[in-house]
């Protein structure tokens, strides 16, 4: 792993475009069987939102699975988003999504402990997050607590399911090469943060604006809007596996070889310098 100039933050972005228009039909087709998967798991409460946490990493391996198809030239199909339950490592990336929502749920309770009651009100949907609640309430300490807490287990998680599924790492080699990867790369990521947050938050909110103030139909902008923000989660999706290729080298086998004596993967990680 080497530090990266902070240009290539942009590069990635780019080529996540790039990734994205070679196969757009199928990788969309493949994000909507996703959101029908988890909207189908949000139904059933409380045990749903937790085996929705659990199974996350599972899915990643999917898309990340389905970039390294199109480079390959490989048509890409839903049945892509198969490949982590289909993995010998399935066990460690159930583990992996165990881990993350202990770790979501350790910032959150640590932000809670420092707020009036308005932050768990939100997140219960009791009160609407809006510049009065902003006004009245203390929220913004927590939020700000919350996001200097959740950056560094971003950070570690940022990589460790790929890193599980295809350099065969053990959970706690795989969060500590994923945070200092990130850590090496900080300039680049820097960049690619916020060109993510200007391509995904900062325009489709003026357009919002723009459309709303052209048309008295308030749901007008959400419908017009929705399509477009699908398409650039899909986007990211691709944008993400342009930054494991940079770091980790590309994906080329669709399920990892069984582990075993004299396998490939007693050698151990194969990382570029």
């Amino acid at each position: 792993m080497e530090n990266l100039p902070a240009r290539t933050g942009w590069t990635w972005v780019r080529q996540g475009f790039a990734l994205f228009m070679r196969q757009p039909a199928e990788m969309l087709t493949t994000f909507l069987a996703y959101l029908l998967l988890m909207f189908g798991i949000g139904l059933i409460q409380v045990v749903g939102q937790i085996f929705w946490m659990l199974i996350l990493p599972i899915l990643s391996i999917g898309f990340m699975q389905a970039c390294a198809n199109i480079e390959q030239g490989k048509r890409v199909f839903p049945s892509v988003l198969l490949t982590g339950f289909r993995s010998s490592a399935r066990t460690n990336l159930l583990k992996l999504g165990g881990l993350y929502m202990l770790t979501l749920l350790l910032v959150l309770g640590t932000a809670i402990l420092v707020d009036d009651g308005t932050l768990w009100k939100v997140l219960n949907n009791q009160v609407e997050l809006n510049r009065k609640t902003m006004d009245e309430s203390n929220i913004m300490l927590p939020m700000l607590l919350s996001i200097i807490l959740y950056l560094p287990a971003a950070m570690a998680f940022w990589y460790a399911a790929a890193l599980v599924q295809w350099k065969k790492m053990s959970l706690g080699k795989a969060i500590f090469y994923s945070f200092f990867a990130v850590w090496r790369a900080k300039l680049a990521f820097l960049v690619y943060g916020l060109a993510w947050l200007v391509i995904g938050v900062i325009l489709p909110a003026m357009l919002s604006r723009l459309i709303q103030s052209l048309s008295s139909d308030v749901t007008l902008a959400s419908v017009l809007l929705l399509p477009i923000s699908i398409i650039l989660s899909v986007i990211f999706y691709c944008s993400f596996y342009a930054t494991y290729k940079t770091l980790f080298g590309a994906i080329e086998e669709e399920l990892p070889p069984t582990t075993g004596p004299g396998s490939d993967a007693d050698a151990g990680p194969d990382l570029q310098a």
